[in-house]
């Protein structure tokens, strides 16, 4: 399976890249994902369990996840909270996250890639640094799941540390291809 998607920066409007996503392996406990950037020299892999949590992109490790997926079944009301440790392999770094999650209803969705049935998730994280704790970084997500695809087919992405706007994206589904 893959998915490609039209990154966006909100704060400069502009198309800042397109994502290939590509299904390298699916275990029992996770699914494993290869990803790159057209026409940039950037590519990587995920590692996510069964539910879209995310386990590890390197250099980060999500201990047990870093709580963005789903947790079936979907409904309207239905909510989770998520707690872990982000830990980056390359410098030490650790930090402690903390989120909420809530079905917020179902919508349909229309992308360039087609018209889905979806249902609308809102994610909210705290994450802390564990070496400067009155560091913080608040982070708003809000995804559009399309259970016919198992995939979200549009995800929004706000991130404030201490406050202050660092990111504004979002990811638009423009093709995606489904392993018969």
């Amino acid at each position: 399976d893959f998915w490609t998607y039209e990154v966006r920066d909100e704060i400069s409007g502009t198309v800042k890249a397109i994502r290939k996503n590509l299904v390298t392996e699916v275990t029992a406990t996770e699914i494993s994902v290869r990803f790159d950037v057209q026409d940039k020299p950037v590519d990587g892999f995920n590692v996510y369990d069964r539910s879209w949590n995310l386990k590890s992109s390197a250099p980060w490790k999500y201990q047990p996840h870093d709580g963005s997926g789903i947790q079936a079944p979907l409904k309207a009301g239905a909510n989770w909270k998520s707690e872990g440790d982000d830990v980056n392999a390359s410098n030490g770094n650790i930090w402690k996250r903390s989120g909420r999650t809530k079905v917020v209803g179902q919508e349909t969705v229309t992308t360039k890639a087609g018209t889905f049935e979806t249902f609308k998730i809102e994610t909210t994280f705290l994450r802390r640094p564990t070496n400067d704790p009155t560091r913080k970084m608040e982070i708003t997500q809000q995804t559009w799941y399309a259970p016919s695809i198992d995939h979200w087919v549009k995800r929004t992405f706000v991130s404030r540390g201490n406050g202050n706007l660092i990111a504004n994206n979002s990811l638009e589904l423009v093709e995606y291809g489904r392993k018969k």
